[in-house]
């Protein structure tokens, strides 16, 4: 029978970290790196590109160390560098090119979700097939829970542009997923 730790201290962790102690930085990239390497992986269709970010964002982290404040989660701290990171790296290839809105309607019925037994891997393929500019607006709503007004200042576009390309977003991946949904089950 193997014994999982329930809790870790992370502040133990961080102040031996911000020490300058080697097995403390390692402790914590090891407790992290899979969570963040998925955070990056949203963003970047190539997994070794998300590896890089990755790397690179934990080296953030611990070269910031003195700033996380202990106001909030680590792990959401970590996050944010991650996420921060992913954006730089589209911005450097000149990857986000986003549409202007075209007068879309700001109700809850954008896109009504529907059940599938589709695998994680298909539904990632599905998201990394979407334009750089939709996923990214998508990942930030829709899995790391961003409002449009933060959206739009990290990505530097107004709201409504944000809120067009994730209305975009869903309309591509429902389209997406009535087609894969009739091929694998027929039209009825």
């Amino acid at each position: 029978m193997k014994v999982v730790a329930l809790h870790t201290n992370y502040k133990k962790h961080i102040k031996r970290a911000l020490q300058g102690n080697r097995r403390a930085q390692y402790e914590l990239y090891q407790c992290f790196a899979p969570k963040m390497l998925s955070v990056c992986r949203q963003y970047l269709k190539s997994v070794e590109l998300a590896e890089e970010v990755m790397s690179n964002g934990f080296l953030k982290v611990f070269t910031r160390l003195d700033s996380f404040k202990h106001e909030g989660s680590f792990e959401g701290w970590i996050r944010r560098i991650m996420v921060n990171e992913c954006i730089s790296q589209l911005r450097k290839e000149k990857r986000l090119h986003f549409q202007e809105p075209e007068g879309i309607e700001n109700s809850a019925a954008h896109v009504s979700y529907m059940e599938t037994e589709l695998e994680v891997e298909v539904i990632q393929k599905l998201i990394d097939a979407l334009p750089d500019g939709y996923r990214t607006v998508f990942v930030l709503y829709a899995i790391e829970g961003y409002k449009h007004g933060e959206i739009a200042e990290m990505l530097q576009i107004s709201e409504n542009t944000s809120k067009s390309q994730l209305h975009k977003a869903r309309k591509e991946l429902q389209e997406k997923l009535n087609v894969l949904k009739n091929t694998h089950y027929g039209t009825r």
